[in-house]
């Protein structure tokens, strides 16, 4: 997986998945929580931008093992 991932790429990957899941972001493998994707992108200096909106729980542990984290 590239380091510098585009919205392409993100479309590629989510066009496989079923449209009713929910997205969560994967944070700090050194405390593994998930967290919320927000709900506003924001297009600065060529970037997007997706915030966190706010944390949900741990990380499951398959999902830290699935990410080489553990």
């Amino acid at each position: 997986m590239p380091q510098h991932l585009t919205v392409g790429d993100l479309l590629r990957q989510f066009q496989e998945l079923d449209p009713s899941l929910p997205v969560r972001l994967a944070i700090n493998p050194d405390f593994p929580f998930a967290h919320y994707v927000g709900a506003d992108i924001v297009v600065r200096n060529g970037t997007a931008f997706i915030a966190d909106d706010g944390q949900e729980d741990y990380l499951p542990t398959a999902v830290g093992g699935a990410l080489a984290w553990a």
